[in-house]
Protein backbone atom coordinates (compact mmCIF):
# COMPACT_ATOMS: atom_id res chain seq x y z
CA UNK A 1 0.00 0.00 0.00
CA UNK A 2 0.84 3.53 -0.56
CA UNK A 3 0.43 7.18 0.65
CA UNK A 4 -1.54 9.90 -0.57
CA UNK A 5 -1.15 13.28 1.24
CA UNK A 6 -3.76 15.57 0.33
CA UNK A 7 -1.97 18.45 1.47
CA UNK A 8 -4.48 21.16 0.29
CA UNK A 9 -7.42 19.33 2.04
CA UNK A 10 -5.79 19.43 5.41
CA UNK A 11 -2.99 17.39 4.18
CA UNK A 12 -5.43 14.30 4.83
CA UNK A 13 -3.64 11.24 4.09
CA UNK A 14 -4.96 8.23 2.44
CA UNK A 15 -3.95 4.78 1.11
CA UNK A 16 -4.14 3.10 -1.90
CA UNK A 17 -2.72 0.05 -3.90
CA UNK A 18 0.04 0.48 -5.86
CA UNK A 19 -0.32 2.09 -9.56
CA UNK A 20 -3.52 4.05 -7.86
CA UNK A 21 -5.16 7.04 -10.27
CA UNK A 22 -4.65 9.77 -8.12
CA UNK A 23 -8.38 11.50 -8.93
CA UNK A 24 -9.94 8.06 -8.03
CA UNK A 25 -8.16 7.77 -4.67
CA UNK A 26 -9.16 10.95 -4.09
CA UNK A 27 -13.07 10.50 -5.10
CA UNK A 28 -13.42 7.55 -2.78
CA UNK A 29 -11.54 8.49 0.17
CA UNK A 30 -12.81 12.42 0.00
CA UNK A 31 -9.16 13.57 -0.58
CA UNK A 32 -10.67 16.72 -2.10
CA UNK A 33 -9.39 17.14 -5.87
CA UNK A 34 -11.56 19.39 -7.71
CA UNK A 35 -12.70 17.68 -10.75
CA UNK A 36 -15.57 18.84 -13.24
CA UNK A 37 -14.68 16.37 -15.56
CA UNK A 38 -18.48 15.04 -16.22
CA UNK A 39 -19.50 18.63 -17.26
CA UNK A 40 -17.55 18.22 -19.97
CA UNK A 41 -14.59 20.81 -18.26
CA UNK A 42 -11.14 18.69 -19.05
CA UNK A 43 -8.06 19.94 -17.55
CA UNK A 44 -10.32 21.06 -14.13
CA UNK A 45 -8.38 18.29 -11.76
CA UNK A 46 -4.97 19.94 -12.16
CA UNK A 47 -2.77 19.06 -9.12
CA UNK A 48 1.19 19.30 -8.33
CA UNK A 49 2.57 16.57 -7.28
CA UNK A 50 5.06 18.22 -4.36
CA UNK A 51 6.81 15.55 -3.01
CA UNK A 52 7.09 11.72 -5.04
CA UNK A 53 6.86 13.06 -8.45
CA UNK A 54 9.38 10.02 -9.20
CA UNK A 55 6.37 7.98 -8.30
CA UNK A 56 3.84 8.97 -11.28
CA UNK A 57 3.16 6.84 -14.36
CA UNK A 58 4.57 8.76 -17.38
CA UNK A 59 2.88 11.76 -18.80
CA UNK A 60 -0.31 11.33 -21.13
CA UNK A 61 -0.96 12.80 -24.35
CA UNK A 62 -3.87 14.69 -23.04
CA UNK A 63 -1.78 16.06 -20.11
CA UNK A 64 0.06 18.05 -22.84
CA UNK A 65 -3.08 19.39 -23.87
CA UNK A 66 -3.74 20.69 -20.96
CA UNK A 67 -0.56 21.59 -19.04
CA UNK A 68 2.32 23.59 -20.53
CA UNK A 69 6.19 22.00 -20.30
CA UNK A 70 7.25 24.36 -17.54
CA UNK A 71 4.15 23.20 -15.18
CA UNK A 72 4.78 19.69 -16.02
CA UNK A 73 8.81 20.21 -14.87
CA UNK A 74 6.83 22.27 -11.47
CA UNK A 75 5.43 18.85 -11.17
CA UNK A 76 1.71 19.56 -12.37
CA UNK A 77 -0.45 16.17 -13.69
CA UNK A 78 -4.06 15.59 -13.98
CA UNK A 79 -5.44 13.93 -11.04
CA UNK A 80 -7.86 12.07 -13.41
CA UNK A 81 -4.62 10.43 -16.11
CA UNK A 82 -2.31 10.17 -13.48
CA UNK A 83 -1.36 6.85 -11.88
CA UNK A 84 1.14 6.36 -8.40
CA UNK A 85 3.43 3.60 -7.67
CA UNK A 86 4.46 5.36 -4.54
CA UNK A 87 3.95 7.65 -1.91
CA UNK A 88 3.37 11.15 -2.97
CA UNK A 89 1.96 14.71 -1.34
CA UNK A 90 -0.19 16.60 -3.68
CA UNK A 91 -2.03 20.22 -3.57
CA UNK A 92 -3.51 22.32 -5.63
CA UNK A 93 -5.39 25.56 -5.87
CA UNK A 94 -8.71 25.53 -3.86
CA UNK A 95 -12.02 26.57 -5.67
CA UNK A 96 -12.79 30.23 -5.60
CA UNK A 97 -15.67 31.10 -2.58
CA UNK A 98 -18.83 32.67 -3.54
CA UNK A 99 -17.66 35.96 -2.85
CA UNK A 100 -14.71 35.47 -4.31
CA UNK A 101 -16.26 34.72 -7.96
CA UNK A 102 -18.69 37.79 -8.05
CA UNK A 103 -21.57 35.48 -7.35
CA UNK A 104 -22.43 36.35 -3.98
CA UNK A 105 -25.20 39.21 -2.87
Amino acid sequence: MISITFITNDHKVLTAPENSNLLRVSLRGQGGIPFKCGGGLCGTCKCRIERGLEHADTVKPKERKHLSEAELAQGYRMACQTFVGGDVSVSWSPAPSPTQNGSAP
